[in-house]
């Protein structure tokens, strides 16, 4: 049982496989948080909610209702605004008064089986035969007439845990001035803090920062999760490594403007905060309305990051991610932009094709440029017609040709974005976000549509659907390139203003709800100029997402290890693309850029038609040798090996979950003179078995692999990297 109460304590245990999460009822008012951790036998542990001895004069007489209860020295579940409470609460509320005080305690609780969709919004979610448990907890603010459901949701045998938050008012019109969807209090500050952070062309950089006084947070007020910060962090010690110490992750399932927050007090006291941000947010709640946070995940390891990190993988995987694609192997393609940009036609696409199919791509993608008068940057967003001048007889023409040789189409979208010169903004001025008397803020030449409007939002989804009714169309790539400015929108009333950022969202999910379940053959992928709409709440709909567009080898192998932090390899698209890089100018080798792509979602970006016959050779080698392995791509456990944020390699390696395969990667930087002898040491193999490596030829011991590790060839020249396959092998 994922969920136990012992009620005469008023104890609540959420206990996974591995970890606990316990809850007090202290005097039956107030949910406190008590422990979150390694899985204990007995939670009855209450004694541990009291108050280090030095604050014991500061609560004294401290019973419900009492004057002297000072709620600054306790750790509370869902903590509330204005009372003695000073530090941040995990939500606010605006009462018919102005007011923003409030008091909600806890009146009742259900426990059941199984979990509940998120209507409207992206969660994880639960199939035939999982184990897990459903803890609703709900709190009354007896002023305001408002009840506060927090709810969470037990994964048993993923080790993890979802939260959300659900405010309903019964009688009076309120306003939500805030709404976090978790809020956890640590008795003890953890040491430091792990962010992903960047910006275009150097996404998901991992950051330790050293926690102290004070607040530890990152955001987004772009509209989207950005390139610049990640819906997620990680709270571990001073000496949690990969392998070692305790790991606390938190990821929102969320793709708009976010909060995530560390605030350390004068005790060294923390509480970790996540959701929606509170900038530009005021939400207003009619009697009779109901509103429900976006859903966090938390995940526990007690032993290191990367076991934290396969953790997320497998939920990710398999309960975030759904429809066909999430158990199917994903078709190596070739993608148009780098090798042609604009200069698209049936004739020039079929070219690409003849070489792709030689080599072995599964499917052609058609970049930007095939619709409306779209020759450069500057026009026809919003205008989804194909070019019949380009692409005579459309997509059906041209998908038949493909199919002849092979391949399958794919297709590149902007569905948000509108062109200034655009038959739609002609007739629609009014549809793409903006603020009567201020300047409409271009980037990349086009607006955005106001996806805050239903009717406009519809318009769009009927848009791209007659497109994609059109031909057999097998992928479809969905890109984002700007950010929203002049926020607000005509069809909101003024005192809805603060509703904006998050109801765009909203119909962003169900565009995306309506279109994955009207075409679930197509594969649609995540684009928003690079990684800067990758997080949770996109997975929920595309399996796949292009993390960056900066596609140089080197950078990625930064982009791609913190990444993996929370996402797992299926999820990341790495494409090969020709030298000198377009972003960067760096010149690296083919069987460098190979590497750095295999353990990912492979794909090339490049005119094949420039390759000699040597590079044709790897390429179509190369290709073969990813089918062999995508299988463990797409299922295998993925473990970190050397880090490229600690020196010179990189290693990293995939292992089936039953260990009786694995393939590992190294990669060397820059070559060093008289280098030291170099090895790696693997991870997770069975110890008691025996490995064949396909590569060396030899026979080696799991147990021997992990404590002596893996020698290194040495080569000459930067750049370097190398590659092995093992198999178990059957005595």
């Amino acid at each position: 049982m994922a969920i136990e109460f012992l009620n005469r304590q008023g104890i609540f245990h959420l206990a996974t496989n591995n970890t606990s999460y316990v809850i007090k009822l202290w005097q039956n008012t107030y949910p406190m948080h008590v422990y979150w951790g390694e899985r204990i036998a007995n939670p009855n542990i209450d004694w541990h909610l009291e108050t280090p001895y030095r604050r014991r004069e500061r609560i004294q007489g401290g019973e419900v209702g009492s004057p002297q209860f000072t709620r600054e020295y306790w750790p509370f579940e869902y903590p509330c605004y204005g009372t003695s409470d000073f530090r941040p609460p995990a939500y606010e509320i605006q009462t018919g008064n102005g007011r923003t005080l409030s008091d909600a305690r806890y009146i009742e609780h259900h426990i059941y089986d199984g979990k509940t969709a998120l209507q409207g919004l992206p969660h994880v979610y639960t199939e035939a035969g999982d184990k897990v448990q459903t803890l609703e907890l709900t709190l009354y603010d007896a002023f305001a007439d408002l009840t506060i459901t927090l709810v969470y949701n037990v994964f048993e045998d993923y080790d993890a845990i979802t939260r959300h938050t659900r405010f309903y008012s019964k009688s009076q019109n309120l306003f939500l001035n805030s709404a976090l969807s978790v809020s956890v209090d640590f008795k003890n500050m953890p040491d430091e803090m792990i962010q992903l952070s960047g910006t275009a062309l150097r996404e998901k950089h991992l950051h330790r920062r050293k926690l102290d006084c004070g607040t530890t947070s990152v955001d987004s007020t772009r509209g989207i999760s950005s390139h610049q910060q990640n819906p997620f962090l990680a709270l571990v010690n001073e000496n949690t490594t990969e392998d070692y110490g305790d790991a606390y992750g938190i990821g929102l399932v969320y793709s708009g403007n976010f909060t995530a927050a560390v605030h350390c007090d004068m005790h060294r006291s923390a509480r970790v905060q996540m959701g929606i941000n509170p900038f530009h947010f005021k939400w207003q709640l009619l009697a009779g309305e109901s509103f429900t946070t976006p859903e966090a995940v938390l995940v526990y390891a007690s032993h290191g990051l990367g076991e934290m990190s396969r953790r997320f993988h497998r939920l990710y995987r398999k309960r975030l991610c759904r429809g066909y694609y999430r158990d199917a192997v994903r078709p190596v393609l070739l993608n148009t932009w780098e090798a042609a940009y604009f200069n698209i036609n049936h004739d020039t696409i079929l070219k690409y094709a003849e070489k792709a199919k030689d080599v072995g791509v599964e499917l052609l993608v058609v970049d930007d440029g095939w619709f409306g008068k779209r020759d450069d940057d500057t026009s026809s967003l919003g205008d989804w017609v194909i070019n019949e001048k380009k692409f005579p007889g459309g997509f059906q023409v041209l998908a038949k040709d493909l199919n002849k040789l092979g391949l399958k189409l794919g297709i590149w979208v902007e569905p948000e974005m509108i062109s200034p010169n655009s038959e739609l903004y002609r007739q629609h001025p009014d549809w793409c976000i903006h603020a009567d008397g201020y300047v409409r803020t271009q980037w990349r030449n086009q607006l955005v549509l106001d996806f805050s409007r239903d009717d406009v939002t519809d318009a769009m989804i009927e848009a791209i659907s007659r497109v994609l009714d059109s031909a057999d169309i097998y992928y479809v790539k969905w890109d984002c390139n700007r950010r929203l400015t002049e926020c607000g929108s005509d069809a909101l009333p003024a005192d809805r203003q603060g509703e904006f950022y998050h109801r765009y969202v909203l119909n962003l999910y169900r565009f995306l709800e309506t279109l994955t379940q009207r075409f679930p053959h197509i594969l649609f992928e995540n684009c928003a100029s690079g990684g800067g709409r990758f997080d949770a709440g996109m997975m929920y709909y595309f399996p796949q997402t292009w993390v960056s567009d900066n596609s140089d080898a080197f950078a990625r192998l930064k982009i791609q290890y913190g990444s993996s932090l929370c996402y797992p390899p299926i999820a990341i698209t790495a494409h090969i693309s020709d030298v000198p890089n377009e972003q960067l100018g760096r010149t690296t080798p083919l069987s460098f850029r190979q590497h750095v792509s295999q353990p990912f979602n492979l794909g090339y970006e490049m005119d094949l038609a420039k390759m000699d016959e040597i590079q044709l050779e790897q390429t179509c080698e190369n290709i073969a040798l990813y089918k062999q392995i995508r299988e463990l791509v797409l299922n295998g456990e993925f473990y970190r090996l050397k880090s490229p944020y600690e020196g010179n390699e990189t290693a990293w390696m995939l292992i089936a979950p039953d260990c009786s395969q694995a393939t590992v990667w190294y990669y060397k930087a820059l070559a060093q003179g008289e280098e030291a002898y170099l090895n790696v040491k693997l991870k997770g193999l069975n110890p008691n078995v025996r490995y064949y490596c396909k590569q060396t030829a030899q026979f080696y011991e799991g147990d021997v692999l992990m404590r002596v590790g893996l020698p290194i060839p040495w080569e000459n020249g930067d750049f370097f990297s190398c590659m092995w396959q093992f198999k178990q092998v059957k005595e």
